[in-house]
C-alpha cells in the first residue's frame, strides 16, 4: 500500500463533492458516471430500517435509484468531513461525513428530514479517473423540522 498523492486526495475530494452537488441538482446521468460500471450502493430504508438493507448494483441501476428523490421539494448534501486511505492494487477508501437534508411538503408545510450519515467508500481509478466502486450509507440519526420557503432545484 502506497500513500495517496496530494493530486489523488484532491481528485477524490472533488469526486465526493461532485456526488453531493449532482444529487442535489437531480442530474442522474452525470451522477451515474461517477460510479464504476460494476459499482455497488448499499443503503437503508429509514425511518424503520437504519442499517443498509438495499443493495443496488451497476452504474445504470444506481443512477435510476436516485430518481426516488425527484418527489422531494429539495435536497442539500453538506459534506462535513473526508478521510481518504490508500488501498491495495491502486484502490482507495474513504470515510465521508455528511448531513443530507431532504425537504418534503406535507399539509402545505415544508418539512426537512436531516440525515446525519457516513459514507464508507471504495474508489477505483478507471482510465486515469477516480470513480466510486462501492458506497455504503451508514445512517446515524434523523432530525425532523418544519422549514420556511423552499426553492425547488
Amino acid at each position: 500500500m502506497t500513500a495517496l498523492s496530494v493530486a489523488d486526495r484532491l481528485d477524490l475530494a472533488d469526486l465526493v463533492d461532485r456526488y453531493a452537488a449532482l444529487v442535489d441538482d437531480r442530474d442522474h446521468d452525470a451522477l451515474g458516471a461517477l460510479f464504476t460500471p460494476d459499482a455497488v450502493l448499499r443503503q437503508p430504508r429509514p425511518p424503520k430500517q437504519m442499517d443498509p438493507v438495499d443493495e443496488v448494483v451497476g452504474r445504470a441501476a444506481i443512477a435510476g435509484n436516485f430518481a426516488r428523490l425527484d418527489g422531494l421539494r429539495a435536497t442539500q448534501h453538506a459534506v462535513v468531513g473526508k478521510v481518504f486511505t490508500a488501498g491495495s492494487d491502486g484502490a482507495a477508501s474513504g470515510r465521508i461525513a455528511c448531513i443530507a437534508h431532504h425537504v418534503s411538503v406535507s399539509d402545505d408545510r415544508s418539512v426537512d428530514h436531516a440525515w446525519h450519515l457516513t459514507y464508507e467508500d471504495v474508489y477505483r481509478r478507471t482510465d486515469g479517473v477516480w470513480q466510486i466502486a462501492a458506497r455504503t450509507l451508514r445512517l446515524g440519526w434523523i432530525e425532523k423540522r418544519t422549514v420556511g420557503a423552499v426553492r425547488a432545484p
